[in-house]
C-alpha cells in the first residue's frame, strides 16, 4: 500500500508527514501553479522535506509525443526518483511507448476508463491514475472504474499500480481501499479529514479529566 499526497503546499506536507506513513507526493501543472514556485525549486523542496526514499511525481505539459519525451527527461534529470505524468491520450500513449524504452518511470493520467487505463499500462505506464471523483461528476461510477481497472491490470499488465486520484469524500478513499487498491494520492484536505474526529477528541479529554479527578494530577506515574 503506498500512501501519497496531492499538493505541493510545503505546509501541508511537512504536517501530515509528521503523522502518516507517506510514500511521496503527486503534483500536476495546476498544483505546481498554484504553489507558485517553479518546478526546478520545488522538486528539490520537496525531496529536502521528504527524504531520499520518497517518490515525487511531476507532469509534462507538451502535447505531443516528441514534446513530451524531452520534458519527461528533463523532470527526471531534476530528480532520480521521480515518476513522470503522462496524460493518456493518443500523444501520451505514443509517449509512454518512447519513455519505457528509455527507462524513465511513468504514470498514466487523467484516467476516466477502464480500458483506457489499461491502454497506458500496455504502452508502458508504471502507474496508472483513473479520476474518481472526476468520473463520478461525468455521471459515471468512479469505484467500478477503479476495480474494473484493477482487474484489467492484474489480467493483462500485472507489472503497473492503480494509483487512485481525485477524491472529494473519505468514504471514496475507503471504497478505492476496500476494493484493494495498491496506492492512492490524497488532497491535504482528505487526509486532513480523514484524521479528524470530535468524537476521539472528546474520548481522550474524558480519560484526561477521569484520570486527573482520582488522582488529581496529568502525570501518568506521578
Amino acid at each position: 500500500m503506498e500512501l501519497y499526497l496531492d499538493t505541493a503546499d510545503l505546509t501541508a506536507i511537512a504536517r501530515l508527514a509528521r503523522i502518516l506513513p507517506l510514500a511521496g507526493v503527486t503534483t500536476n501543472p495546476s498544483i505546481v501553479a498554484a504553489s507558485g514556485r517553479p518546478l526546478r525549486e520545488l522538486i528539490p523542496a520537496l525531496r529536502d522535506l521528504l527524504g531520499p526514499q520518497a517518490r515525487l511525481f511531476a507532469q509534462v505539459l507538451a502535447t505531443d509525443a516528441e514534446l513530451m519525451v524531452k520534458e519527461a527527461e528533463q523532470l527526471k534529470a531534476l530528480d532520480s526518483n521521480l515518476v513522470v505524468k503522462i496524460p493518456v491520450n493518443h500523444e501520451g500513449l505514443a509517449a509512454l511507448k518512447r519513455l519505457k524504452q528509455c527507462g524513465i518511470p511513468t504514470l498514466g493520467t487523467a484516467v476516466y476508463s477502464p480500458l483506457q487505463g489499461l491502454l497506458s499500462a500496455l504502452a508502458g505506464a508504471d502507474y496508472v491514475a483513473p479520476y474518481v471523483n472526476r468520473i463520478d461528476a461525468q455521471g459515471g461510477d468512479g469505484i467500478k472504474a477503479v476495480i474494473e481497472l484493477q482487474q484489467l491490470l492484474e489480467l493483462h499488465a500485472p507489472h503497473a499500480k492503480v494509483l487512485a486520484a481525485s477524491f472529494k469524500t473519505p468514504r471514496q478513499v475507503l471504497d478505492c481501499l476496500l476494493a484493494g487498491t495498491e496506492a492512492i494520492t490524497l488532497p491535504a484536505d482528505i487526509a486532513e479529514q480523514m484524521l479528524g474526529s470530535p468524537a476521539v477528541d472528546s474520548a481522550i479529554a474524558r480519560f484526561i479529566g477521569d484520570w486527573h479527578s482520582a488522582y488529581g494530577s496529568s502525570a501518568l506515574l506521578g
